[in-house]
């Protein structure tokens, strides 16, 4: 269909006396015959980016008048108004009551997120120095057995003999 039909169309929809709908508009109650429909320009979304969500933090004091209030509460519904009130979820009511019989305001305090870090071994840094240290002096050597190794030959392929400091105390 052209978009002149397409026209036509609408505007039969329009004076026939039936509201106007979009996408994702409700359908409204019939309006009176005699009232005229205002079409209106369809809202364009903000193009605006929300900033990002930033994570609460709640104080031990904080967390402990909550729990308090919440082991007041005796009526079905109150701990619910409670948590609406205050804009918490039932799971951290459980969370922070775990913690309470853990250590008192020691396991209320806000925690840090991630890994531990694992406390690093006094003579960590010693050993690896002795490891570098040792894995140089083994390429030293190496190298030294090789420059014998090839003198060895040079002094046989010449004839030269080699004093063995082996082989003198022996006599």
């Amino acid at each position: 269909m052209n978009i002149k039909g397409m026209k036509k169309m609408r505007s039969v929809q329009t004076t026939m006396g039936e509201p106007e709908r979009r996408g994702g508009e409700r359908s409204e109650a019939p309006r009176s015959a005699g009232s005229p429909i205002v079409d209106r320009p369809a809202a364009t979304p903000d193009p605006e980016v929300p900033a990002q969500a930033v994570r609460r933090r709640y104080s031990a004091e904080y967390k402990l008048e909550i729990l308090r209030q919440a082991d007041r509460c005796s009526q079905p519904g109150e701990i619910g108004a409670l948590l609406r009130r205050e804009g918490l979820y039932s799971s951290l009511l459980t969370t922070w009551r775990r913690q309470r019989d853990e250590g008192a305001l020691e396991g209320l305090h806000p925690q840090k997120r991630g890994r531990k870090a694992v406390p690093q071994n006094p003579l960590a840094r010693r050993v690896a120095e002795l490891e570098r240290e040792n894995r140089r002096l083994g390429r030293r050597l190496q190298q030294a057995e090789t420059i014998i190794g090839v003198q060895k030959k040079v002094a046989e392929i010449l004839g030269i003999p080699l004093n063995r400091p082996d082989s003198e105390g022996d006599d």
